[in-house]
């Protein structure tokens, strides 16, 4: 193992080295001790692959997979990569074949990963070809163990990984199912540049702190305020999380005005007040759910905005984030419009999320030059436990709990 350069400077998960976002060296550990290591990375939607044959392409860390459905109606998992000369496989983000066949030199895969087929094995007229001690059981992609859980279909590299729930736990368990409780299907997606470093993105989706501070939409229309009623809750491994929240329409907070808080402004106004208009759609109360699960993956509900999260490293600095929004497949004419419409507050260019996009990035161009300095991640105290507020860092500290764990720091 590449001697490891990150120093800690105390065992406290406190101070995070800044060194971590920008090591070359520590990202290709990333991609072995943590992609490709004992974690399950989400993959796709079970509702994105409904009949034999359908596939799409993804990534683990940085490692292009095909993910499909075959006869048998099991989904199977291998690296997009020939074995011949290295080319990608699959080309297009999705799409139905019976086989898969590399474009450079039409190697030939079934719908499993097992090479099937080799263009001129036995050479032309009696020249050439492949030797006859070539066996095609030798040769072929990397294949990904494979779980389906509430229609979230997870793949990982390695065998020493635990059963899916056991990953996941209780806690998750019940907020994943929470949601998808009922079959859904895909009503939009967006992919998105991220000019930081992957962890800071991971990061942001578990800093409860920051979302009321750095999202005026939030504290402005009343969806997210600290003082509202809501928690944290972190599993015991740190790497797991769900922040959530109830709007308290009769309740009038000044704590924002009161500071002088960016976020609270009320100059502004929607001129179609209709988007944020709602329908009750779970019993419990809580109108915001961010759900996480280490390394990349999101689980969101905003109202009634659904929508599912990947994160995929593209090196040091670049990420690249998949949001693919989701409704039920049993909604009606009216929700299904609902849904779309509160689509707005997401993505790229959502009314929330647009800040989240760009934030990462003055953090990756503020630490230049301050690699040997740490950030600073006391909000709460020091714990990685569950919290009943939400003016607090222990799910992003739960992160790095996990992550040194994995990364054997």
């Amino acid at each position: 193992m590449p001697t490891q350069k990150i120093h800690w400077k105390s065992s406290a998960l406190t101070r995070i080295p800044f060194s971590l976002y920008g090591d070359s060296e520590i990202a290709k550990q990333e991609q072995s001790h943590i992609f490709h290591g004992a974690t399950w990375s989400f993959l796709c939607l079970d509702a994105e692959l409904k009949d034999a044959g359908s596939y799409r392409t993804t990534h683990v860390g940085e490692t292009p997979v095909v993910v499909v459905r075959d006869n048998d109606q099991q989904i199977y998992a291998f690296e997009n990569r020939c074995a011949h000369r290295g080319a990608l496989i699959a080309l297009e983000k999705s799409g139905k074949d019976a086989n898969f066949q590399c474009v450079y030199h039409a190697w030939s895969y079934n719908r499993q990963g097992d090479l099937t087929g080799v263009a001129f094995a036995r050479g032309v007229k009696g020249q050439g070809g492949m030797p006859p001690t070539f066996c095609k059981e030798e040769h072929g992609p990397r294949k990904l163990r494979v779980a389906v859980y509430c229609g979230l279909v997870f793949g990982t590299f390695s065998q020493d990984v635990p059963a899916i729930e056991s990953y996941l736990g209780p806690e998750i368990c019940a907020r994943i199912q929470r949601v998808l409780h009922k079959p859904v299907e895909v009503i939009g997606r967006f992919t998105q540049a991220l000019p930081n470093n992957w962890k800071l993105y991971v990061e942001n989706v578990k800093d409860s702190y920051h979302a009321s501070l750095l999202h005026m939409f939030f504290t402005t229309f009343e969806l997210n305020r600290l003082s509202q009623k809501g928690g944290v809750i972190v599993d015991p491994s740190g790497g797991h999380h769900v922040s959530y929240s109830m709007i308290e329409h009769m309740v009038k907070d000044s704590s924002y005005k009161d500071q002088a808080l960016r976020a609270d402004n009320d100059r502004y106004r929607l001129k179609d007040t209709s988007l944020l208009a709602g329908f009750t759609e779970y019993d419990d109360g809580v109108t915001l759910q961010i759900l996480s699960v280490f390394p990349g993956f999101v689980l969101q509900q905003i109202q009634n905005c659904l929508a599912v999260r990947q994160v995929i490293p593209q090196g040091v600095g670049r990420t690249e984030l998949n949001w693919t929004y989701i409704g039920y497949a049993d909604d009606t004419p009216a929700q299904r419009t609902t849904r779309l419409k509160q689509s707005n507050l997401i993505g790229p260019a959502g009314f929330i999320s647009m800040e989240d996009g760009a934030v990462g990035g003055f953090v990756q161009r503020g630490i230049q030059g301050a690699q040997d300095h740490e950030a600073v991640v006391e909000m709460g105290g020091d714990h990685t436990g569950s919290s009943e507020g939400r003016a607090t860092e222990t799910s992003v500290r739960g992160f790095w709990k996990a992550y040194r764990q994995h990364m054997k720091m």
